[in-house]
């Protein structure tokens, strides 16, 4: 086992490196007074690590909660601290550039009136998302209500739409295990995610892009600062890009490489990424930048400074992708499952060593098993798992067979008891998934997540053994977890808002209904066609034509009012107006409180 250098306060000097102010408390509210963010409420990791924590998390959390406005270099400077991500600040001839501008618009605007008051009353010239995930955006009306140019890699709002509103509701719900959320922030409950302390949880907002970064190389400048990109679709998210300043010798990294072992798959879901091109990407920006930068920061965690350091970080970071990808496929073609990788593959001991490299995010274990289903899917070619039961009728045939729940559970305390707590919780889901009535079940599967949760190094890993915990003993806790994506919606196309629309459609009772509807939209200068057929809603783009229910002739603005419950007033029609309520009423509403622990 590989010992850590504890010692090693490398990380510690440069976190703290360039502090120029705090908020005090640092303790964001909304218009409500409703708080949105406390980072004060991590002041408990101060202390020594407890029994109840892995101590190389502890550490990690340790540096994330390090809080304020810092100097990255002449003209350049990071809020760090006030969300899950850093919110960078360029400042430019007349105002300011803001890269990432953090989850929320309350922590944005709190992050901007800090940098204001060290730096005086600049205003916002540009803002920079660096990539599609919504801790780079979602906070960008805190910043700016438009009017300025927003550069961001080709292909963001598609991704960043795909993420956030089609899947937005499965992802929110897991997205509470994933971040703790309903954790305490205490040495038992939450202490972070490794990739920074927890998620805002204000307004998020988005405006759509002005200038699409489209190929490396392409050079824009923004308030006199020159910025040269570098495109890295398929890596950390699929639409993300690098970017260095000439003038100031600083690279962007996004979040291709920040200080932890990042996700091949992120355990909230959401599409694999590609760990071969994101290794070659990091390389790819070393024989860019790599001779030209004094300091590499990125969207999260602290920067490092000097050429051979960012290199050597930068060429660690590419290796360890690199490795965890072709050792995956070099198992894979051995026949080996993706769980058989998983607890095969050990790091080079350069890696296994390097703070940088370790798991507190992602994991190699849940990384490679990503890789393997990138390539193979969810089937490892065994019939007997090609057609399952689904888990709690599987449950219920397992119990049976191991003579019922009670003699399951005993075998489940023997294991748990031995230290094998990883087959006890398998033994134990069973009985709960059969019988999830049975409090003794319930309650020694608590008991075992959370030792499961305290052992853990990865802290999104903790949050699933804890958060799952917490709802077996005390039910599905929601409060703290709900954030307000109506904010994105301005952004949509009228082709996403059709797609928002399709996927809510409640398929069987559409099986049969069929309607026709035509839409011109009068500030758009567009019309579309859409049709409800064999339960499903088919949009595209078409002038009016013969064999409409109902024609509509309205703005996108009326669109996102229907919607939301509005109604038509002010909207031209021809035809029956009935036939929209009728599509209305097919539609579900998604609800984030579904089990997940429990059937």
């Amino acid at each position: 086992m590989t010992e850590l250098r504890y010692e090693d306060r490398t990380d510690f000097d440069d976190a703290d490196r360039g502090l120029i102010g705090a908020l005090d408390p640092c303790v964001v509210t909304d218009a409500e007074g409703r708080v949105v963010w406390d980072n004060d409420s991590f002041a408990f990791l101060g202390a020594e690590c407890p029994d109840t924590a892995n101590p190389s998390l502890w550490r990690q959390s340790q540096l994330c909660a390090k809080h304020g406005l810092y100097e990255v270099t002449d003209g350049i400077y990071q809020v760090r601290g006030l969300d899950l991500s850093n919110m960078t600040l360029v400042e430019g001839d007349t105002g300011v550039i803001v890269i990432d501008p953090l989850i929320s618009a309350e922590t944005a605007a709190a992050g901007l009136r800090l940098y204001r008051e060290h730096r005086g009353d600049r205003p916002v010239t540009g803002v920079v998302y660096t990539h599609s995930h919504v801790d780079h955006f979602g906070g960008v009306r805190g910043v700016v209500d438009g009017d300025v140019p927003i550069l961001a890699p080709q292909g963001f709002l598609e991704a960043a739409v795909a993420e956030n509103v089609y899947a937005g509701t499965a992802m929110l719900r897991r997205g509470m295990y994933h971040a703790g959320s309903p954790l305490p922030r205490d040495p038992r409950g939450l202490i972070g995610t490794g990739l920074g302390q927890t998620s805002s949880i204000g307004s998020i907002s988005l405006l759509a892009p002005t200038v699409d970064i489209t190929h490396t190389g392409q050079q824009e400048v923004v308030d006199g600062v020159r910025i040269v990109f570098q495109v890295t679709p398929g890596t950390e998210a699929p639409a993300e890009m690098n970017f260095f300043f000439p003038d100031r010798a600083a690279l962007c990294m996004a979040e291709n490489a920040t200080h932890n072992l990042h996700n091949v798959l992120t355990l909230r879901g959401a599409v694999v990424r590609d760990a071969r091109v994101w290794s070659r990407y990091l390389n790819e920006a070393i024989t860019l930048f790599g001779d030209r930068a004094d300091v590499a920061f990125a969207s999260h965690h602290w920067p490092a400074w000097g050429r051979d350091r960012i290199v050597a970080f930068l060429s660690q970071q590419r290796d360890l992708y690199a490795y965890l990808h072709d050792q995956t496929l070099r198992l894979m073609n051995q026949g080996l499952t993706g769980p058989e990788v998983a607890e095969t593959i050990e790091l080079p001991p350069a890696l296994e060593s390097a703070w940088h490299a370790r798991g507190y995010y992602g994991s190699v274990s849940h990384n490679v098993k990503a890789v393997y289903q990138r390539y193979l899917g969810w089937f490892d070619g065994n019939p007997a798992h090609l057609w399952e039961h689904p888990p709690a009728e599987s449950a219920r045939r397992y119990v049976d067979c191991m003579g019922g729940v009670a003699e399951v559970v005993a075998k489940a305390r023997a294991y748990a008891g031995d230290g094998d707590l990883r087959f006890a919780a398998e033994l134990l889901n069973h009985a709960v998934f059969a019988e999830p009535t049975n409090a003794e079940a319930k309650a020694l599967l608590a008991d075992v997540y959370e030792r499961l949760g305290f052992g853990s190094e990865s802290g999104t890993w903790r949050n699933f053994y804890l958060v799952g915990a917490t709802e077996l003993r005390r039910g599905i806790v929601m409060e703290g977890s709900s954030v307000s994506a109506a904010g994105m919606i301005t952004a949509l196309t009228v082709e996403q808002l059709f797609d928002s629309i399709a996927i809510r459609l409640n398929g069987p009772r559409a099986w049969s209904s069929s309607l026709t509807i035509d839409w011109r939209f009068t500030d758009l200068g567009a019309a579309y066609r859409t049709t409800l057929s064999n339960g499903a809603l088919i949009h595209w783009p078409a002038e009016p034509a013969a064999g409409a229910d109902l024609r509509l002739t309205l703005t996108k603005a009326q669109l996102i009012g229907i919607l939301a419950g509005q109604g038509i007033e002010g909207v031209a029609t021809e035809g029956d107006p009935k036939v929209l309520q009728v599509l209305v009423e097919l539609l579900d509403d998604p609800d984030p409180a579904f089990a997940i622990v429990t059937p």
